[in-house]
């Protein structure tokens, strides 16, 4: 395949967006302390498996790829993998976005995705489950547009303008990709059923579903997805139990659709892809839904070409889209289930804006580069506020004394894993103790990976979660190999407030005493206490919700 490589001037626009977007992606990397997932996902990498409770394989993989390299556990080293492979989906993007329509709409596709905080934080910082599942998102988008596109000589040649479409061995790639799509996130799903969805919708591709090639993409998808058919065989189909059912178990996810919400978790949406973008998003997304010529695809094998280009983005991004906005009727839903749409709708956004930018090329400058600067000043006041506490009240480093109480700051709940590490490491009993025992246990699933991040690089013990949301922990260890040895019990200040959790662990345990605290401190002020036990005698597994 050949693409028409972009002139001078925007190839040095394009150069710019890729390294000043991996300079800005990497310092925030650095500064932004783990969040709960992140943690959490930092021990799947510790404890490889064929699958998890949770979430699929790939994570602990792009997860762990930092730190296995360099042997440094930090908030920058568990998120390597995620800053190396959003530049590969970002290729994948621009790629498509120039194979459909042209080099100035993929320059402005690759823009605006550098822009837009949802996918530079979510794809492009934070390791997740979404690292992986938006790189094979993007190859199958590619592929699609490559499959169903033909290029012959350079020139464009779309199927029906000349021979009949005949499906290729691209198309066993395709079943490649959505199973690694599926290995990174359950999202995978819905991204299959998506293609066939084209398919069928599009007269001239429904060869596709008929060729032999297609047997060969189910073959390769199944093989794919061996190790999470394996281990969830292993263990009562657990995680398709979790997905399909048991979260949404819970009173409040029975409540009954509600439009309101709908409409307010859309709005949730929308900022977290920045105003600016995110209703001019969903307005060409509207506007290429509805427009004229959807029912030619769907009868005749002659249909127009732009419109099949507009219905591949389309089918492989509206479902995921929709199906998520419409949930949000019913239970809380989070900013990324529904953002892999939007990765592909961008497509079309950056394609109107160069329609707009050869209208008004004043107007989309200060759009994009206003829109940028308004972003990155935020960010900066973010960082400061995370590490120095900027906007906190008291702190040393707040101007005019602060704007936000300590006790009211929900952004103290990130830990500082470093400054964990620190306290443990200057405090002798602590490191006594923690050389005598054999394990730690917490009373929360992501308190176990901050501890992990603090812990492992100064003794490599077990570390667990006692709780009735054990998630992967209730699958990691054997706890009657634990049976006579001793723990640390270590907790958060608000949770020593409730009795009713610490009373669940003394019939655990001979004896469970105070040993000591670490208090937490940004900006001058204490923003969490660490209180630490020790546990004397394993004398009995903790009851876990499920498991082996």
């Amino acid at each position: 395949m050949k693409f028409i490589w972009p002139h001078s001037r925007w190839s040095s626009g394009l150069l710019a967006l890729i390294l000043g977007g991996l300079l800005y992606r990497t310092l925030v990397a650095i500064w932004l302390f783990p969040g709960f997932d992140e943690a959490y996902y930092y021990l799947y990498s510790r404890h490889l498996h064929w699958s998890y409770f949770d979430h699929p394989p790939v994570v602990a993989w792009t997860t762990g790829l930092g730190w296995w390299l360099t042997g440094v556990i930090s908030p920058l080293t568990i998120r390597l993998g995620a800053l190396g492979l959003y530049c590969v989906s970002l290729g994948l993007l621009y790629g498509t976005a120039t194979y459909l329509f042209s080099a100035a709409a993929g320059v402005m596709t690759l823009a605006l995705v550098t822009l837009i905080p949802l996918f530079t934080i979510g794809f492009g910082i934070l390791t997740a489950p979404d690292t992986g599942l938006i790189l094979f998102w993007s190859a199958t988008l590619f592929t699609a547009a490559w499959e169903f596109f033909p290029q012959q000589n350079g020139q464009r040649r779309y199927g029906w303008a000349d021979v009949p479409y005949r499906p290729t061995w691209r198309i066993a790639l395709l079943g490649l990709w959505v199973g690694l799509a599926c290995l990174s996130k359950y999202h995978g799903f819905v991204l299959g059923l998506s293609l066939v969805g084209f398919c069928l919708a599009c007269a001239p591709y429904r060869s596709a579903l008929r060729s032999p090639w297609t047997g060969v993409a189910l073959g390769l998808f199944v093989i794919t997805l061996l190790p999470l058919w394996l281990w969830n065989s292993q263990h009562d189909w657990i995680s398709f139990r979790f997905q399909l059912g048991m979260r949404f178990d819970r009173p409040q996810e029975t409540a009954p659709f509600s439009l309101g919400q709908m409409v307010g978790y859309w709005l949730i949406s929308v900022a977290y892809l920045f105003p600016l973008f995110g209703f001019p998003l969903w307005w060409v997304t509207a506007r290429k839904s509805f427009q004229p010529g959807h029912l030619r695809l769907l009868m005749t094998v002659n249909p127009d070409v732009e419109l099949a280009k507009d219905a591949l983005i389309l089918w492989l991004s509206l479902p995921i889209m929709l199906l998520f906005t419409l949930l949000g009727g019913k239970q809380q839903i989070l900013p990324a289930w529904p953002a892999p749409g939007y990765w592909g709708v961008v497509i079309l956004l950056g394609q109107q804006a160069v329609l707009w930018q050869q209208q008004r090329p004043r107007l989309i400058r200060r759009w994009l580069w206003g829109s940028g600067w308004f972003l990155v000043a935020l960010s900066v006041v973010a960082m400061l506020h995370l590490q120095l506490g900027f906007l906190q009240q008291p702190s040393r480093y707040a101007p005019f004394g602060g704007l936000v109480p300590v006790d009211q700051d929900g952004s103290t709940e990130l830990l500082d894993t470093g400054q964990m590490r620190q306290l443990i490491a200057a405090d002798p009993a602590l490191i006594a103790a923690l050389e005598e025992v054999d394990f730690v246990f917490t009373n929360e699933y992501y308190l176990g990976g901050y501890l992990g991040m603090a812990i492992h690089p100064l003794q490599d013990l077990p570390i667990t979660a006692f709780s009735q949301d054990p998630r992967g922990f209730a699958f990691w260890f054997d706890q009657t190999d634990w049976l006579g040895q001793d723990a640390l019990y270590i907790t958060l200040e608000r949770f020593v407030a409730d009795p009713a959790i610490m009373a669940q662990y003394f019939p655990l345990f001979d004896q469970i005493e105070p040993l000591t605290t670490l208090p937490l401190r940004r900006g001058g002020a204490v923003t969490e206490t660490l209180h630490i036990y020790r546990a004397t005698d394993f004398q009995q597994p903790y009851d876990y919700p499920y498991g082996p």
